[in-house]
């Protein structure tokens, strides 16, 4: 595995790139799990303060001892951190039917803990930042036939603030209004997820935390963004 990307390091945190595809923390099936590989990679444990899904990249906070994990899960919680994402969808998004270019989104999501079930409220705030459409074949039954007809396919890269930071908060939102993640075969749409796979090579979720702001000494703030990676570009 190669080394994770640090942005930032002090006496009580890093700031590192998580890259898509791994893990952030260990169980049943996982092979090298975030908070195992950067403990070895710097020499000493570390502590998880949030996450983010297995396929979803970019910015994270990652404390060095247990006080530090404590003192960051309440700046986090208290939303003394901001996060930021960008996520390049299907379709665009339709709030009470109509295309919306900025807005809210706050329907709550369903946390499951074992066999139970419990409403959590949720909040995402979104901005379409473009629009692109493209079209694709597609063939009939018969495979030895021409393309029968090109049929457009429209794609939205739209930028997120969070009011809340429920497990897949942002990718049930996205698809509750029509615009699922591109790539996302859990919560997003899978026959256009196949289509942009053969079609158009998007084989990686979409979904990226891009800039990150935390507090520092003196009531001032610091803040980190990164490019989102070539596969985002559509």
């Amino acid at each position: 595995m190669k080394e994770i990307p640090v942005l930032f390091e002090d006496d009580e945190i890093f700031v590192i790139n998580k890259p898509a595809g791994v893990a952030v923390q260990g169980g049943e099936g996982i092979a090298h799990p975030l908070d195992e590989e950067f403990s070895r990679q710097v020499g000493f444990k570390v502590h998880l303060v949030h996450r983010l899904d297995k396929e979803t990249c970019g910015l994270m906070v990652v404390a060095k001892n247990p006080k530090a994990a404590s003192k960051w899960i309440e700046l986090i919680a208290s939303k003394q951190v901001q996060k930021e994402y960008t996520a390049v969808c299907f379709g665009e998004p339709l709030i009470n039917g109509k295309k919306q270019k900025t807005g809210t989104i706050s329907s709550s999501v369903i946390k499951k803990n074992g066999k139970n079930e419990r409403e959590q409220s949720a909040v995402t705030n979104f901005t379409v930042e473009k629009v692109k459409t493209v079209e694709i074949p597609v063939f009939s039954d018969n495979p030895e036939e021409e393309a029968s007809k090109l049929i457009p396919l429209t794609f939205s890269q739209i930028h997120l603030k969070l009011g809340t930071g429920r497990m897949h908060q942002i990718r049930i939102h996205l698809s509750s209004v029509g615009a699922p993640i591109c790539g996302d075969d859990k919560h997003g749409n899978f026959k256009l997820n196949k289509l942009a796979k053969k079609h158009l090579k998007i084989k990686n979720l979409l979904l990226c935390s891009q800039k990150l702001t935390i507090p520092t000494a003196g009531g001032k703030t610091k803040t980190f963004e990164i490019d989102l990676p070539d596969y985002f570009k559509f």
